[in-house]
């Protein structure tokens, strides 16, 4: 059996949030498996958290060499990973992207998947290059014409294998995305699970994140439990079961890493949409269950957080002067000072690309109950 606060430190040391680890930046994305990327600075944040000496430049030559690729991936969500990940986690995605993007919404245009493996071919070619969200419409534009281009390029944008292509300072994208094709051939034809490719998004899921529940898979992933199911049942002597703290069962690999519950965990200030708060269907693991709806807003915004011993204790926001830091429960002295320690390494890293980063999500803050606020 294993714990929850043997659990929460099973994440941390995998996410390399219990000490940050001298890894270079694409080995470090291969380690965590994904970093989320809605917002451009995130990823910067993550492996700054993450990583020995971090230093911004590494990750954009690595967007600018592909060696680490911003695609629509997990959850249907832009992630940044590890070039070589991105075609297996890509076709163990290619169900879930085909029914999302080529349903409802693509159907009341008139179009059918039938013309979406027709043009598919067509869009990669073209994308060869960078091309622009315009451009891309134009060119839906020009072969469906005015009435479908935009439920066309809705569909495609993520159906298609394209990369997002490096277009702007501070983080390598700016708000308006351009587009790359990916490289990794044609877009199966076959509709179904691609059962090795779910098998290794499996393994290196739980390399990052285990010990997990099947429905932890499928929430990390957005595929249904039954395809997780059956990956797990033919990996079977590779992948060890546990009795989870609630009497459920989770599946980890032999030998990973499991630190001992009373292990210490350094304050961190986690960016918007850290990986952790959202890699499971059971995120107690990571935020108190009161806290859920403060952190992660309605509309899907996730929030910048204070992590404390392990846990969501508040969020953090840079303002004119430093960061402010407000907690939704009280901390002590030294939780402050290490608090004030990440700070002040946050803001030499902002200093030079962003400094009042994510300020268009400062809305929320009216929104948070009363709560202790510090400048750190």
């Amino acid at each position: 059996m294993i714990t929850a606060p043997e659990l929460n430190r099973a994440t941390l040391s995998r996410q390399l949030l219990l000490d940050r680890e001298p890894l270079t930046v694409p080995d470090g994305v291969r380690r965590v498996v994904a970093l989320q990327a809605q917002h451009p600075a995130s990823p910067y944040l993550a492996l700054w958290n993450r990583l020995t000496g971090f230093a911004p430049a590494e990750l954009d030559v690595a967007f600018t060499g592909r060696s680490v690729v911003k695609a629509t991936l997990m959850r249907i969500t832009l992630h940044a990973v590890h070039a070589e990940d991105y075609p297996v986690f890509r076709a163990a995605m290619q169900p879930t992207l085909y029914a999302s993007r080529l349903g409802a919404r693509f159907a009341l245009a008139g179009l059918t998947p039938a013309d979406a493996d027709e043009l598919v071919p067509e869009l990669l070619a073209f994308a060869r290059r960078p091309r622009t969200s315009a451009q891309m419409q134009a060119w839906a534009e020009e072969r469906l014409g005015a009435e479908k281009k935009d439920a066309a390029w809705w569909g495609l944008k993520a159906y298609a294998p394209l990369l997002h292509a490096p277009t702007d300072a501070p983080w390598s994208f700016g708000l308006r995305p351009s587009f790359v094709a990916a490289g990794t051939g044609p877009v199966p034809a076959d509709r179904a699970v691609e059962p090795q490719a779910l098998r290794t998004l499996i393994l290196r899921y739980l390399a990052g994140f285990g010990p997990a529940s099947v429905a932890d898979v499928a929430q990390f992933a957005m595929v249904q439990r039954a395809p997780v199911r059956a990956a797990l049942r033919t990996l079977d002597g590779t992948v060890e079961q546990l009795q989870g703290p609630d009497g459920g069962t989770l599946f980890d690999l032999p030998g990973a890493s499991r630190p001992p519950a009373e292990t210490p965990a350094p304050p961190r200030l986690m960016a918007m949409w850290d990986s952790i708060l959202l890699a499971y269907a059971d995120r107690s693991r990571v935020i108190p269950p009161a806290y859920r709806p403060l952190v992660i807003r309605r509309n899907g915004d996730v929030l910048p957080t204070l992590l404390v011993d392990g846990h969501v204790a508040g969020v953090w926001r840079p303002v004119d002067g430093g960061i402010e830091a407000t907690a939704f429960h009280p901390l002590s002295p030294a939780t402050w000072d290490g608090l004030a320690a990440e700070a002040q390494s946050l803001m030499t890293l902002l200093s030079d690309r962003e400094a009042v980063v994510y300020s268009r999500y400062h809305h929320w803050w009216g929104k948070l109950p009363e709560a202790e606020v510090r400048m750190l």
